[in-house]
């Protein structure tokens, strides 16, 4: 057995007689503390100043919420007014509280409001904390950055900070010499949750960034950008943990075994991400590309690389998400590798009685006048069969444009030759068939 194996999980003991004494403690204290005159009266202040807000509130916020909209301003500056007007209430509770408690703490009263001057603080800390929020477009992360750190505002205001990290602190258990206690592992989260957010926040500017720089190709900015966004995110998980106090080393069993076990459920997944990159790496298929997959009949242009898949859009404007090992393990025809310039065919077929040297620079002339097909090369129409009923040619043009669309084009040409042979009495054949009916005589 390993090392790790022979550690010991030793769990603290929490006894039954502390807490009975301690329930028994804060029964007492809450009892002294707000089972007095000074107290209540500190307590129907707030509970005052709240109803009025609330009057007041209702009669305001709808006015204030209809000038915002229909306003003029940005659409970013509009969320954070309607995110600010949120805050109209608390802001009218922390007015009408203040006022009164500074009337009643007055050397004529001479009430005291110590308790009711702790609420205000907390109500205060609660505004500045939305406000200094506001730049987190998430509206779950905004409201989950907001009360982490508005209940440790409010714990600190109130005093009971250290003795509520301190009691957290002792709920925990030993791993060997490592000890993990309810306060790490809430600090852990935390800071995860913290870093990765910055993380993410990070890499999306750094992006943006990457993708303003003209000198690098589309395939060398999608590349860099994962590797930014990969590489954040790693060094926020590691760093999250680690400033929990957190040993990694106690992991290293556990995490070879996860490890494992993840290895074998997303192999799949790393096998996507992995053939994603060696896509960009090599080059050969970019944003902007025209692929087609012959096996699964998937035609179209590249419009975005992710970790897991190509994002293709086809002409009727349908997005495939095709896995980027299929890339990798198919066969791939990329219209636009190396070169656009794409050449194209159109067989026919007109009338032994025709001149082919004729036909030849009638079909040559007709699909010259086309705007999408290239000058050089050149079109070039040649004889490659005397058939059944027509002598065939293959009609071979250039185009550079593939992501507009290749039966169009082929259509196009196809018209400008009907015109074309129309205008010069040249035919286009087609097969005859004789039946024959034959008496049968009894």
């Amino acid at each position: 057995m390993s090392a790790n194996n022979n550690q010991n999980i030793e769990f603290e003991d929490i006894s039954l007689d502390n807490i009975q004494s301690s329930w028994e403690d804060t029964r007492t204290w809450l009892g002294d503390f707000f089972w007095n005159e000074n107290t209540l009266l500190q307590i129907a202040i707030i509970l005052g100043s709240f109803l009025l807000a609330g009057v007041l509130h209702r009669l305001i916020d709808k006015p204030v919420s209809d000038k915002i909209e229909n306003s003029e301003m940005p659409i970013q500056a509009k969320r954070i007014l309607g995110q600010v007007r949120k805050l109209v209430f608390p802001i009218l509770w922390l007015i009408f509280a203040f006022t009164a408690s500074a009337i009643a703490g007055s050397t004529s009263i001479g009430i005291d409001v110590t308790l009711a001057n702790g609420i205000e603080k907390v109500l205060l800390a609660w505004i500045v904390i939305r406000i200094a929020v506001q730049f987190v477009a998430n509206r779950a992360v905004r409201n989950i950055f907001a009360t982490s750190i508005w209940i440790i505002a409010a714990l600190s205001i109130f005093g009971v900070l250290d003795q509520t990290t301190a009691t957290l602190d002792a709920i925990g258990f030993s791993i060997g010499e490592f000890r993990l206690s309810a306060l790490a592992v809430i600090k852990g989260i935390f800071s995860i949750f913290a870093l990765l957010y910055l993380a993410i926040f990070i890499s999306g500017f750094a992006e943006r960034r990457v993708f303003q720089v003209k000198s690098l190709t589309r395939s060398s900015q999608v590349l860099a950008a994962k590797i930014i966004r990969v590489t954040l995110i790693v060094f926020a998980i590691l760093i999250g943990v680690t400033s929990a106090g957190i040993d990694l080393s106690l992991f290293a069993v556990f995490g070879g075994a996860i490890g494992l076990g993840i290895g074998f459920g997303l192999q799949k997944g790393i096998s996507n991400l992995f053939s994603g990159m060696l896509l960009l790496m090599d080059q050969s298929i970019k944003p902007g590309d025209v692929i087609e997959i012959p096996d699964i009949g998937t035609f179209g242009w590249v419009n975005q690389m992710a970790a897991r898949y190509t994002e293709i859009v086809t002409r009727d404007n349908k997005s495939f998400l095709i896995p980027n090992e299929d890339f990798i393990t198919q066969r791939v025809v990329n219209w636009s590798h190396g070169n656009s310039l794409i050449r194209l065919m159109v067989d026919f077929g007109v009338d032994y009685k025709s001149d082919p040297h004729k036909v030849k620079e009638i079909a040559e002339t007709a699909v010259k006048n086309l705007d999408r097909v290239v000058d050089t090369p050149a079109p070039v129409c040649w004889l490659i069969e005397f058939g059944d009923s027509s002598l065939n040619f293959s009609l071979r043009f250039w185009i550079k444009d593939a992501e507009a669309g290749v039966t169009n084009i082929k259509g196009a040409v196809m018209m400008a030759l009907w015109d074309a042979f129309k205008e010069n009495n040249i035919a286009i054949p087609f097969p005859h068939r004789e039946v024959y009916v034959h008496e049968v005589k009894g």
